[in-house]
């Protein structure tokens, strides 16, 4: 395990110091297997599914769970990144430092949308991202799929797929990535 802040991070002016590593890259490959087969059995296959990664931590996780699903039902499923910074309901409180690229691929009308986030906290990302979501049509349905559900949720928000439930207290930071998830603290760097 490192202390080093991965370089999104100094780039925010945050660094991350773990305490702990709460789950392994092989525990964390475990889950999101898991998850693609919950994810493939509850919509019958992939092939209305799209597979959305919110910007930054749940692309190279949704890039990870598509090419699971590819390989598990030998149909191609792409996945796409989504950023939110301009739909949340902060961005007065924590004016926006920087925001990233959006590459859905296709209208979404009529497809099931897996929204894939790393961590889940108190749900108003999802809630951005939900209204974000509707700039590239209307999903039949939208499933969230996340590696770590951390609790304290603000508003009424829950997960389809879990990679790994994990009560904290509000002040603890949980970072969770395809090489492990680690429990720690942020500060402003």
């Amino acid at each position: 395990m490192t202390n080093d802040v991965p370089r999104q991070d100094r780039e925010r002016g945050l660094a991350f110091f773990a305490k702990s590593q709460l789950l392994s890259a092989d525990d964390v490959a475990r889950a999101m297997k898991r998850m693609a087969h919950e994810i493939i059995e509850r919509n019958q296959g992939v092939e209305s599914l799209r597979v959305v990664g919110l910007q930054r931590g749940g692309v190279a996780i949704a890039e990870r769970l598509a090419a699971l699903l590819t390989d598990i039902s030998s149909s191609p499923v792409e996945a796409s990144a989504l950023d939110v910074s301009f739909y949340r309901d902060d961005i007065g409180v924590n004016p926006l430092k920087e925001s990233s690229s959006t590459t859905v691929h296709g209208d979404l009308a009529s497809k099931t949308v897996v929204l894939v986030d790393d961590v889940l906290f108190t749900g108003r990302t999802i809630r951005a991202a939900l209204q974000a979501l509707t700039d590239w049509g209307r999903p039949a349905a939208v499933q969230l799929a996340v590696l770590v559900d951390r609790g304290h949720r603000e508003l009424p928000i829950r997960p389809d797929f879990v990679g790994k439930n994990l009560p904290t207290s509000r002040t603890e930071q949980v970072r969770a990535t395809l090489d492990g998830v680690w429990l720690g603290e942020r500060s402003d760097a």
